[in-house]
Order: structure tokens, then C-alpha cells, then sequence
């Protein structure tokens, strides 16, 4: 039975390690993504952003630490607030406390849900990985190119 090992970031990438040496364990990148008509509801991306809007308790900052722009960020959020019933992050204006940004009780849910419905994905996708692996070339007989 393979071991099975999971590296988390904004995608999932997912490997099975049987041990043997003379086969490149195969690797499988899943990244669900919940449309609403033509726009990402949610997604990795959206949903990791979700989660560094709850460690900081800022948008803009959120996006700093993803690495995007301040325009971005904000993009994504206010896309996300238009998929669902309410809006999923709520937003404080500035002053001399300064403004914020959290998650409402229906941003916490998506957000839980999504987690739980990717780590679902990823179990299913794990049992496969053998059956591939079983099907897969010694990396000294594996194709080049093409």
C-alpha cells in the first residue's frame, strides 16, 4: 500500500510513495475551482486569500502577503461578495483607529466548506495514484518530448 503524502498550498498537489526506487512516484496537481456562471466563485487562490484576511484583518494587507496588488485583492473579494447571498468579507472603513476587513458568518462557511470539499477531492484523487503509478514507465524507459 503506498504511503500517501500531501504538500498543501493554493492547489493541491499530491503524490503516492510506494518505495520503489526505479519508478518517479506520479504526481497529481488538483485545483477545484466553484464557478457562478462565467466568474470563480471560489478557488485556491480565493480561498487562501480568505484565510490571510483572517490573519490580518485587512484586505490590502492580505494581498501583500500573497504577493498582489492592493487593486487585486479587492478585485477578488468583491467578485467573491457578488457570487453568494451576502457578502463574505465585510469591510470597516479607516479613521483614527483605522479600517479592517473579516470574514461574516457565511464567508466562515464557504471558506470551511470549500477546505473540506478540496481535502475530499484529494482523498479520492490519492486512491488513484497507485493504479497510475502501476501504469506509469521506469523513469529510465520514460519518453522524452512529447
Amino acid at each position: 500500500m503506498p504511503r500517501l503524502k500531501t504538500k498543501r498550498t493554493s492547489s493541491m498537489l499530491l503524490s503516492a510513495d510506494s518505495g520503489k526506487s526505479e519508478h518517479a512516484a506520479p504526481r497529481l496537481k488538483l485545483n477545484l475551482r466553484l464557478l457562478h456562471g462565467d466568474v470563480v466563485a471560489m478557488g485556491p487562490g480565493k480561498a487562501d486569500l480568505l484565510d490571510f484576511i483572517v490573519k490580518t484583518g485587512s484586505i490590502s494587507q492580505a494581498g501583500r502577503e500573497m504577493g498582489m496588488s492592493y487593486r487585486r485583492a479587492w478585485v477578488l473579494v468583491d467578485e467573491m461578495n457578488h457570487c453568494f447571498k451576502k457578502p463574505l468579507v465585510i469591510t470597516s472603513k479607516g479613521g483614527a483607529v483605522g479600517g479592517g476587513a473579516r470574514l461574516s458568518e457565511l464567508g466562515e462557511q464557504v471558506l470551511a466548506h470549500y477546505r473540506k470539499m478540496a481535502t475530499a477531492a484529494a482523498d479520492v484523487a490519492l486512491a488513484y495514484v497507485g493504479v497510475f503509478e502501476a501504469l506509469m514507465a521506469d523513469d529510465k524507459e520514460a519518453p522524452t518530448g512529447e
